[in-house]
């Protein structure tokens, strides 16, 4: 392809929605924002904080995460979780990227 950078942006894209699919699915088990971040990236999904954060307050803010803050530990950290709502989300997203990724196959097969 010749611009790369229009490949970046399309890339940006898709990873964009990705990214919040990956988030639900992780947040079934408590996890704070660098852990996160750590786990995604050793999934091969890398993603920079000043993308997360404000991803994870957004999330919460929607109802589909909740949040407590740690204290037992000298440093503070904020640790989330999937909520119900954000459960039903994902089951219903995961069944959305099923028959997109089946549609997708299936049109590439008929080339």
């Amino acid at each position: 392809m010749k611009d790369e950078e229009l490949v970046g942006q399309h890339l940006q894209e898709l990873r964009r929605g990705t990214v919040v699919l990956a988030c639900l699915a992780i947040l079934a088990q408590p996890h704070y924002g660098y852990a996160l971040l750590e786990t995604l990236a050793a999934a091969g999904l890398s993603v920079d904080g000043n993308t997360l954060y404000p991803l994870l307050r957004r999330l919460e803010k929607q109802g589909l995460l909740t949040s407590e803050w740690n204290t037992d530990e000298p440093r503070p950290r904020k640790f989330y979780v999937v909520s119900d709502d954000g459960r039903a989300l994902l089951d219903r997203l995961v069944r959305e990227w099923s028959a997109l990724d089946g549609a997708l196959r299936a049109l590439q097969e008929g080339r």
